[in-house]
């Protein structure tokens, strides 16, 4: 969990110098960014509904 909270420090802190240079992002619009949570959730659910139904801890 930790790795994941030091990323998305850095986003925000990186975001936040953006911000205040006024300059815009190389970043994907935020509706690529939702596509790609999805692709992340959805590739993380498949095992886990595998070993839920196939009974195995």
């Amino acid at each position: 969990m930790k790795p994941y909270l030091l990323s998305l420090g850095a986003g925000l802190l990186v975001g936040g110098i953006y911000g205040l240079l006024g300059v815009r992002s190389p970043a994907p619009p935020l509706i690529a960014l939702i596509g790609l949570l999805g692709i992340l959730i959805g590739e993380q659910a498949v095992p886990w509904i595998q070993r839920l139904l196939g009974g195995q801890g």
